[in-house]
């Protein structure tokens, strides 16, 4: 069985990322964990920083436990690092934490941020798995893919960061329907369309990034590396 790990930083990146892929990896036979690493709820609303914010991330792990089973990925992990705040957190740290849940499943697949968002969690996130995953000679790791979230890779407009440039898809047309039954499972987190983290903004992407390659529906990575 082929394994894969997928490393998100918030509850919904996961999805909003890879849904459709994670779907399509288990129709496939492979085993996908995921990894989520900032508990998603603290940084909203300071002036609201009551003890309720405890229910609201425990909510969220079950939002997240519910769109894995429809995805059909084996397990989701949260851990606990702070919203929107990561950047203030020891970075060996996150990538102690990252490197042990590659020991754990042993992924030759790994799926995860591009550099570059807006949101400044993302980008901790995909340089402590860029640390994780170096290619030392014992690594099980052979492929990196870095996906795009939307409401947060669309956003950084300008400056001198490099535009998201995809050169990796994968045909989700057959699940791109379990895509958005799950992120349906996040509604707190989905906003109404034209915001482009609402249901609607999400499939037009999938379609988009499928006519982009001839395909009714896909969703765009940006390949980091590959070892065949």
């Amino acid at each position: 069985m082929k394994n894969a790990l997928v490393i998100a930083a918030h509850p919904d990146d996961e999805v909003l990322g890879c849904g459709g892929t994670i779907a399509r990896m288990a129709d496939e036979g492979w085993s996908v964990s995921v990894l989520i690493l900032a508990e998603g709820a603290t940084s909203r609303d300071r002036s609201r920083n009551r003890p309720d914010r405890a229910d609201e991330v425990s909510a969220l792990a079950e939002c997240a436990a519910r769109a894995a089973r429809i995805l059909g990925a084996r397990d989701v992990e949260l851990a606990d690092f702070p919203d929107n705040r990561m950047d203030g957190v020891e970075r060996l740290d996150i990538v102690k934490r990252v490197e042990h849940a590659i020991q754990r499943v042993g992924p030759s697949r790994v799926l995860t941020h591009r550099f570059g968002d807006v949101n400044v969690d993302h980008d901790v996130v995909h340089q402590a798995v860029a640390a994780a995953c170096r290619p030392t000679p014992d690594s099980r790791v052979a492929e990196v893919l870095y996906f795009e979230v939307p409401s947060s890779t669309e956003w950084r407009f300008g400056g001198a960061l490099r535009p998201f440039a995809p050169d990796f898809f994968v045909d989700i047309d057959a699940t791109l329907a379990r895509k958005l039954q799950a992120l349906e499972a996040y509604a707190s987190e989905m906003r109404p369309f034209p915001h482009p983290r609402s249901i609607a903004a999400v499939e037009h992407l999938a379609r988009w990034r499928g006519a982009m390659v001839g395909r009714a529906a896909a969703e765009a990575f940006e390949l980091g590396r590959r070892i065949e």
